[in-house]
């Protein structure tokens, strides 16, 4: 899960219609330093590290976002194309205790390219273990420059990191009738930890969860690693948790085993299919005499988490606002009548 930084500098002018020429003169050596001073402001910016790159580096503090910490690469395994599980390891000893808040899903951690000093953001499949393991499901971009740097890493290299910091927050108090999870390519890992630590563990007993994911093709599915768990407990508990895989398109060599892939991208009817599937039937046995608008995910106090690529985000649940701030709702689910409060995009 990655989110691109921009920054935009916008220079406005204003010419009076009369201008003599002693004026014109006057005024180009201001005009000539304002240029100069914008340019300084974005070489600074692209040239210069931020303050979180340039934290420093300890070896004897625990973990934190104030500092990055060493920690080794213990698997890196391909299962996909540009794809790889990559297990990092951290000393026990550095890590923060196991209940404080910092743990608590969803978080994730950053990774620095050593390099040229930039980092970016991952979410950890299973949070971190007793002996300071963290699993990651990581695809290589063209562009991408920690993550062709990660996939060039070999087992027994070292690497940086910073955090944990909270992506978002699950509080335990049963708040939400249903959470619908949305993902596209590895954008399945913040939910993977939402799976591992709340779902699977009884947390929130009255919650129903879906979780819909989407890749382009057979070949660029998340591993079995993360299949197999969700397919097998989604099985064995269909009154908890419903999960759905769906593909682009589908090749008629290709082999699925133990999983039923849908043929087509999530859209609206996906949504409303899933809903009225988790919920009982006292309440949405009168909606096909509805207005398919008019679908009462607000009665049932229901909540959508989105991750994976903008034009997905943007299809189901309107784009992200400036700098990639949450922005108003829209897509399929401002016809379906969702709220800001039931939207959350990663």
């Amino acid at each position: 899960m990655k989110r691109p930084t921009t920054s935009h500098f916008r220079v406005g002018r204003q010419y009076s219609t009369i201008l003599n020429t002693r004026s014109r003169n006057s005024i180009r050596p201001l005009a000539v330093g304002t240029v100069l001073s914008f340019g300084a402001l974005a070489s600074y910016y692209f040239f210069f590290p931020d303050a979180s790159r340039g934290a420093p580096t300890s070896k004897h503090e625990k973990l934190s976002p104030s500092h990055f910490t060493p920690c080794t690469i213990t698997s890196s395994e391909p299962c996909g194309p540009n794809t790889r599980l990559i297990t990092l390891k951290i000393p026990p000893k550095f890590l923060p205790a196991s209940d404080e808040k910092c743990f608590s899903s969803i978080w994730s951690i950053f990774v620095k390219d050593d390099d040229i000093q930039v980092e970016r953001p991952y979410t950890p499949l299973e949070g971190v273990d007793a002996e300071g393991q963290m699993r990651f499901w990581i695809k290589k971009y063209p562009h991408g420059e920690v993550s062709r740097w990660l996939h060039s890493k070999e087992v027994g290299d070292e690497i940086e990191i910073r955090g944990p910091l909270q992506t978002w927050l699950w509080k335990d108090d049963d708040v939400w009738d249903e959470v619908v999870m949305i993902s596209g390519g590895t954008g399945i890992a913040p939910f993977y930890q939402l799976f591992h630590d709340i779902i699977s563990q009884g947390v929130s007993p009255r919650t129903k969860f879906t979780l819909l994911h989407s890749s382009r093709s057979p070949s660029e599915l998340p591993p079995s690693a993360i299949l197999l768990p969700l397919s097998s407990f989604a099985s064995e508990n269909p009154k908890r948790f419903q999960f759905r895989v769906f593909v682009d398109t589908l090749d008629p060599t290709d082999e699925i085993d133990r999983l039923k892939v849908n043929v087509g991208r999530i859209n609206r009817a996906t949504l409303v299919s899933s809903i009225k599937e988790q919920s009982s039937p006292s309440k949405w046995w009168m909606w096909p005499f509805k207005k398919s608008a008019e679908l009462d995910i607000d009665a049932r106090k229901t909540l959508f988490l989105l991750c994976g690529p903008e034009p997905m985000i943007t299809a189901l649940s309107g784009p992200y606002g400036r700098n990639f701030s949450q922005g108003p709702v829209g897509g399929v689910l401002e016809e379906l009548s969702a709220t800001s409060s039931q939207v959350y995009k990663f």
